[in-house]
């Protein structure tokens, strides 16, 4: 997969990056680079993000749990399959920008 980046600004989740959960082994690298003063979560979904009338503000998502509620530049990764995963800017004035990698053949971007 190539590299997915979203940058957000604002009180407000980034689009969904749809991930290959038939990817084995599932690798999947996160970046998170700020700007200004912000305060963010990485969030990820099992939800099926093609299914017809699916609504990712509905959906249920859970906080990655070394970048939830964070201010600084991070890393991390998840190292099991999920189905997409996203940026939450929770507060602040800044920018947070999130690159995706997922490691493998397949991949949807």
């Amino acid at each position: 997969m190539r590299p997915v980046t979203y940058t957000v600004a604002g009180t407000a989740p980034s689009p969904v990056c749809p991930l290959d959960h038939y990817v084995s082994p599932s690798n999947v690298a996160l970046g998170v680079q700020v700007s200004g003063t912000v305060d963010y979560t990485v969030q990820y979904t099992f939800d099926d993000v093609f299914a017809a009338g699916y609504d990712p503000a509905a959906g249920n998502w859970t906080n990655h749990p070394t970048l939830s509620g964070k201010s600084a530049s991070l890393d991390s990764n998840i190292a099991y399959p999920v189905r997409g995963v996203r940026i939450l800017l929770n507060s602040g004035t800044g920018t947070a920008t999130l690159t995706i990698i997922q490691a493998g053949g397949g991949g949807l971007a």
